[in-house]
């Protein structure tokens, strides 16, 4: 059972009428317990192969993932009464093998996994609505610059999106908003929604004409219809996160921070479950519900690693407890390279699900002869750092940005400015230096278009300003720029807003606050993207193609690795950042 949310005006037409509607369904009454299994992943982000990361435990570091391995482990736990749900980010900012194809074979794969509900995640939108349309129902409609269907035909998702608080202009909601699953005799509803600040997250011509709302009131005002049609017990399903300060398997919860905390206070005591994403961190933790009671909260790290085991028991169809556990997916590899750890024991060695497996193979093989293509040499490593540091990763991109970009009809760069998230791994050359074209794909997967455009060194200024001040950018967790060689900053967080930027060179000479500078940057900050609303204004806009071209293009002159120390912290030892 689909619900489809509505716009506020029906939504309050529509309860305004109860009174003349006929009484909906009381909860099921069944005899004695029943146990629900709810299996829960996030943050796939279309990582098929095995990813190269160990899952930390007691006994040893566990090498974990692989869409097979990971559809083998949902396979042995599932239960008789058991629903598999997903938190976003399932595609998007991929390794070549899925993202080359439009994260076509992950669908593929997640459903073959036996996955049921999703809710939507900011990396969904990456390529815009209409896409994502497709991803769900299917079809070779082009809505990027990717081919569609181009191994094979394409039918959508076996499971649903949810989105409940992604409301288009004509009031209605992307996907539903809410599902019921009736299993065990009992009903669970089901709420799925991503954060609210998706739109600062993607470009924002993809987005164009949705809302995204307050995930609490949009959960909260979901929760009446989900009781009338006789739900048990609801769960939300968000893409919108917490981290906390000590280990995955420490119960307790330590230091227990982030988007999460806020919602979870306005939440409506009725949602006694919230299965969480985007942070990319692993935690079940128990948070308490103001007036008494406590409220469970899951998260399954990223990338397949690991599934989150949660049981819900039930006595006569009213909700009497529940546990929660993880599920390290620990494999050995279908084919290729792997990370070099050991299998740990103690854990559960999956093998590799045939159909699955099937899927990552036929993929893999098509991407290979692209991925596996030097395209240059770098002479060392660079990391991609927090994205409140300096990252060597983004700023070997903005190198390739300007050195694309400087020539007239690539737009006559001055300078480049790239978003640190932008750099999604780290980028380690071979023995000899080789870089190969699957290793870049991975570090800048986004597929984005360089645009050069003109600003005024004042208005540089405030660019840079806004890594300290717009939207969920803060003087405690900057979203820090990267800047090619040529151009460096300084900046004290101690300082007042707007004045936090202290110096600002080109070529070693200060930027002129009244010269007009021609800037780099990708389309996804051009249009105001990562909170970046400032880089909106620029004018005379020329195109540079490809980002990832650019890329390639630069390593092909064999560079020397970017060393840290083009942007300068001059924050007094000793400031503490005010409590937010």
């Amino acid at each position: 059972m689909i619900i489809r949310r509505l716009s506020a005006f029906v939504l309050l037409a529509t309860l305004a009428a109860c009174a003349t509607v006929p009484r909906q369904p009381t909860p099921l009454q069944v005899n004695g317990p029943v146990e629900v299994q709810i299996l829960a992943i996030n943050d796939f982000h279309g990582n098929l192969e095995p990813p190269q990361l160990t899952v930390p435990a007691a006994s040893g570091a566990v090498p974990a993932g692989g869409a097979a391995y990971l559809a083998s482990a949902l396979k042995a736990r599932r239960t008789a009464n058991s629903v598999t749900v997903a938190a976003g980010d399932l595609i998007g900012a991929s390794p070549i093998s899925s993202a080359l194809f439009l994260d076509e074979p992950t669908i593929m794969a997640l459903g073959e996994a036996g996955l049921e509900l999703a809710a939507v995640g900011n990396h969904e939108f990456d390529k815009g609505s209409a896409e994502l349309k497709r991803i769900q129902h299917g079809g070779c409609a082009k809505f990027t610059n990717r081919i569609p269907c181009a191994i094979e035909p394409f039918a959508g998702a076996r499971f649903t999106y949810l989105a409940a608080n992604v409301v288009a202009a004509d009031g209605q909601t992307l996907f539903p908003g809410t599902a019921i699953k009736q299993v065990g005799g009992v009903k669970i509803g089901f709420i799925g929604m991503t954060l609210k600040e998706t739109a600062t997250l993607v470009s924002p011509g993809g987005v164009a004409g949705l809302t995204f709302a307050d995930e609490a009131d949009t959960a909260n005002a979901a929760v009446p219809a989900l009781r009338k049609a006789g739900a048990n017990a609801i769960v939300l399903l968000i893409h919108q996160g917490g981290s906390i300060s000590g280990v995955y398997y420490d119960r307790g919860c330590a230091g227990l921070a982030g988007g999460i905390l806020p919602i979870l206070a306005k939440l409506d005591r009725s949602i006694s479950l919230v299965v969480s994403g985007h942070s990319h961190n692993a935690y079940i933790c128990r948070v308490p519900i103001t007036g008494g009671g406590e409220r469970l909260l899951t998260s399954a790290g990223k990338y397949g690693a690991m599934v989150t085991d949660i049981r819900l028991r039930f006595d006569r169809g009213v909700l009497v407890g529940d546990t929660a556990d993880f599920v390290i997916v620990q494999g050995e590899p279908i084919d290729g390279p792997r990370l070099k750890a050991p299998l740990v024991a103690g854990f559960p060695i999956f093998p590799a699900d045939p159909a699955v497996a099937a899927i990552v193979e036929r993929y893999r093989a098509a991407a290979a002869p692209l991925a596996n293509r030097a395209i240059g040499k770098l002479s060392g490593s660079v990391s991609k750092g927090e994205i409140n540091e300096e990252s060597a990763a983004a700023e070997l991109i903005s190198d390739g940005q300007y050195f694309v970009a400087r020539v007239a009809d690539k737009g006559r760069a001055d300078f480049a400015l790239m978003n640190n998230g932008g750099a999604r791994t780290d980028l380690n050359p071979e023995a000899d230096g080789t870089v190969r074209y699957g290793q870049i794909f991975a570090m800048q997967p986004f597929a984005n278009n360089l645009v050069t455009k003109s600003y005024s060194g004042a208005e540089v200024k405030a660019v840079l300003e806004q890594q300290f001040a717009s939207g969920a950018d803060n003087e405690a967790r900057a979203n820090l720029m990267a800047p090619s060689a040529n151009f460096a900053f300084a900046f004290d967080r101690s300082r007042p807003v707007g004045q936090r930027i202290v110096a600002m060179t080109l070529d070693g000479k200060p930027l002129d606050p009244t010269r007009t500078y021609r800037v780099t940057i990708n389309n996804f900050l051009a249009s105001g993207g990562d909170n970046f609303t400032a880089l909106s204004v620029g004018r005379d806009a020329t195109d540079g193609g490809l980002d990832l071209d650019a890329t390639e293009a630069y390593l092909a002159t064999n560079p020397v690795a970017p060393r840290l120390g083009r942007i300068k912290d001059l924050t007094p030892k000793g400031w503490v950042a005010p409590k937010r």
